[in-house]
C-alpha cells in the first residue's frame, strides 16, 4: 500500500470507527432524544482522535522532523538496539488527544523493517521502548546518515499500522503509519547530530524540527 494518498483530513484508519459511532448516535437520538448526548460526545472524540491535518515540512535534507505529535519524554545518549550503535534517542509520547498519524522524520530509503510483538505497558515509561509491541524502520537518508524510527504501542494502543516496506523511499513528513489510542515513537539519530528538541517540549509531526544531521555521514 502506498504511503502517500490524497489527504482526507480525517485519517482513513478512523472511517469505520466514525461511521459506527455516528450510526449509533443517530439511532439513539431518534429513539431516546437528548439522552443520546453522551454518544454524540463519543462521536466528537472519535472525530478529534482521527484528525489528520496536512502539513509542510521545514528545512532540508539534513533536517530531522518529529514523526509524531506529542511531548518529548526522553532525550538521551543510548544504544540503538536495531543498528547496534551508539546514538541519541529522542522519544515522543502521544496521548489520546494528539494526532496519531506517523510521518517520516527524514528524506530517506527504508533499509530494513522489524516488527516485535510485546506487552502494552504505559508508553510514557522508558521500558516500553524494549518491552511493548513495536515496529521499527531503519532509514538511510539521501546524504548517507542512518536514522531509526520506532512505533511503540501503549497501554491502550493495540494496533500499530505501518504501510511501508524495505526498499520504499520516504520524504520528510510523508505519512507512513498510524498507532491507535495512545502510544510512543522513538527516534535514534547519529551521535554527532545537533539536537534542537529538549525534554518536555511539545512537538508536532512534520512541523517541528527535532535535530539536524551532520553534513558528513
Amino acid at each position: 500500500m502506498s504511503a502517500s494518498y490524497p489527504h482526507p483530513i480525517i485519517a482513513r484508519e478512523g472511517w469505520p470507527f466514525l461511521a459506527a459511532t455516528l450510526v449509533v448516535a443517530v439511532a439513539s437520538g431518534w429513539l431516546i432524544g437528548w439522552w443520546s448526548a453522551p454518544i454524540w460526545l463519543a462521536v466528537l472524540f472519535v472525530l478529534q482522535f482521527f484528525r489528520d491535518p496536512p502539513r509542510q515540512a521545514p528545512g532540508d535534507a539534513h533536517t530531522v522532523v518529529s514523526p509524531a505529535d506529542g511531548r518529548i519524554v526522553a532525550v538521551e545518549r543510548a544504544r540503538d538496539p536495531y543498528l547496534e550503535r551508539n546514538a541519541i534517542k529522542i522519544s515522543v509520547f502521544m496521548n489520546v488527544f494528539n494526532v496519531h498519524s506517523n510521518r517520516s522524520p527524514v528524506d530517506g530509503r527504508v533499509q530494513k523493517r522489524w516488527y516485535h510483538p510485546g506487552r502494552f505497558i504505559n508508553a510514557a515509561f522508558d521500558k516500553a521502548s524494549l518491552e511493548n509491541e513495536r515496529n521499527a524502520l531503519w532509514l538511510r537518508t539521501t546524504r548517507g546518515a542512518d536514522v531509526t524510527c520506532v512505533q511503540v504501542a501503549g497501554l491502550i494502543a493495540r494496533r500499530i499500522l505501518c504501510y511501508v516496506n524495505e526498499g520504499d523511499s520516504l520524504a520528510r513528513g510523508q505519512r507512513f503509519g498510524f498507532i491507535r489510542f495512545g502510544s510512543r515513537v522513538d527516534i535514534y539519530v547519529p551521535e554527532n547530530a545537533d539536537l534542537v528538541a529538549a525534554l518536555g517540549d511539545k512537538v508536532y509531526a512534520t512541523r517541528t524540527v527535532i535535530a539536524t544531521l551532520p553534513h558528513h555521514a
